[in-house]
């Protein structure tokens, strides 16, 4: 076995051991994967208008058909369980249950996730449900989405019904999947749906996502019946690094916006005091009422964290040109509200796919900064993955980067608990390849390949190690 003192500095190692009891498995997205939008009075989404709209989506692909999960669900799940899979993290499509975000339940949305939870309890695969990865309903965005306090207060009732409905089952809720992009992304550069490039539009979204997460975990706890169900928020947080004498001011002004933004209210009970006089240009943040934060600071079981790559960021000259590599779709807006003088500098690679840099050394970085930060949190990787061109050849994928991309992540995540980390998990994205959001089906991330004229699936190589992790606790050879 190799120890962390003695470990590959490129941290290519295998024989470390995990213990019994650290979960192993897979993770997805309802819009991503499902398909079938209109089936069973599903509503629209924003991710349905939003790649519908021209222009928006490489290649005008949408999420329509995507990887049929829900017709396929069943066979999904057997692939799962062949790959001895411990835990599946799946994302609820809240136009499935409310098909307008407010009102009574489909009862057709229920029964899918209930026969998808069933299915995944039948073959002892852990479900970890997430309220909300992306997919608005889209009459609460026409009546100001995440801008607009009420949608906060929408999105508890639906945690409510979706407790209520699979409560006695789900071992994990989480409340939503990276904000920082909903906000951002959606309200700030546009490169998400809705589409919009409104500073303010981006800081009244962060709060009102932050509103929503504390609601909904009270709701859960109301109606959950499940006496040992854990709850959870899952983040992507920036691991930003300096190059120049600058770079601490940027770095500062950069963690503020992506990191503690949600850490602050979310596990302190406040907003970060620089956070708020950096915007203040922007706004005074009267959308933060009284009692808020009291409402939003709830304890969390788990803390999720998702992480794919680094930043390197310095104060800008205001004379040369402004280097804007942040590993985002550049649309024209921006999704860092007030820092126009901060630029973004390109990284050394490699990279995967989507051109971010492979810096598994970041995530060990994270996961003992959380420690610091919050010593009494757990965690969990709740995504970590590559996106790489994959070939099919002799009806196999050998997809050796995406191997190696996890084994050095996963050396990572080791190296971190003999750091004293308080990590429970890691999930790997994706389960299959789909719908990549603004890249439409142009990036694949899969341990699984899906061809999608046919829908068939093919076990990559790199579902092969996973499933060896999964079976021995130990990274492969």
């Amino acid at each position: 076995m190799t120890d962390t003192a003695s470990g590959s500095p490129d941290y290519r190692d295998s024989g470390l051991q995990f213990s019994p009891d650290f979960l192993i498995g897979s993770a997805t997205a309802s819009y991503q994967i499902e398909g079938a939008v209109h089936e069973d009075g599903r509503g629209p989404s924003i991710w349905d208008t939003f790649s519908h709209t021209p222009g928006k989506i490489v290649n005008g692909d949408t999420g329509d058909v995507a990887d049929d999960h829900y017709r396929r669900w069943e066979q999904d799940l057997d692939l799962m369980a062949e790959l001895g899979l411990e835990a599946y993290r799946f994302s609820i499509a809240w136009p499935r249950i409310q098909l307008t975000g407010s009102g009574p339940a489909n009862r057709a949305g229920l029964d899918f996730y209930s026969r998808l939870v069933d299915g995944l309890l039948d073959r002892g695969i852990r479900p970890i449900a997430t309220l909300y990865h992306w997919d608005l309903p889209q009459a609460l965005e026409d009546a100001g989405g995440w801008r607009n306090r009420e949608t906060a207060l929408r999105f508890a009732e639906y945690a409510g019904i979706v407790g209520a409905a699979l409560g006695d089952r789900v071992h994990t809720w989480t409340t939503l999947n990276e904000p920082w992009c909903s906000a951002y992304l959606g309200y700030g550069s546009g490169a998400h749906a809705p589409g919009l490039t409104s500073p303010l539009g981006a800081l009244q979204a962060v709060h009102h996502l932050n509103l929503a997460h504390g609601l909904a975990l009270q709701a859960l706890r109301s109606s959950v019946t499940k006496a040992d169900a854990q709850y959870s928020v899952t983040l992507n947080f920036h691991v930003i690094r300096g190059d120049d004498d600058s770079s601490p001011e940027a770095i500062r002004r950069i963690d503020a916006l992506a990191n503690r933004a949600f850490t602050g209210p979310m596990l302190r009970g406040q907003y970060p005091a620089d956070l708020l006089e950096d915007t203040a240009g922007i706004t005074d943040w009267s959308f933060v009422l009284p009692g808020d934060l009291e409402e939003i600071r709830q304890p969390v079981d788990v803390l999720g964290v998702n992480y794919y790559s680094t930043v390197t960021v310095k104060m800008w000259d205001g004379v040369s040109a402004r280097s804007a590599a942040d590993g985002h779709k550049d649309v024209g807006g921006s999704p860092w509200p007030g820092s126009a003088d901060v630029e973004f500098l390109v990284q050394p690679g490699p990279y995967t796919d989507m051109g971010w840099n492979i810096a598994p050394d970041g995530l060990e970085e994270l996961l003992v900064s959380l420690k610091e930060q919050f010593p009494s949190q757990p965690l969990m990787i709740t995504e970590n993955g590559a996106a790489f061109p994959d070939r099919v050849e002799d009806g196999r994928v050998h997809d050796a980067k995406r191997v190696d991309y996890l084994r050095r992540h996963f050396t990572a995540a080791h190296r971190a608990l003999q750091r004293g980390v308080d990590l429970r998990g890691y999930l790997v994205w994706s389960l299959l390849d789909n719908f990549e959001w603004g890249y439409g089906y142009t990036k694949r991330f899969g341990i699984v390949r899906v061809d999608y004229e046919t829908q068939q699936r093919i076990v990559k190589d790199s579902g092969w190690f996973v499933a060896e992790l999964a079976r021995a606790k130990r990274i492969p050879a």
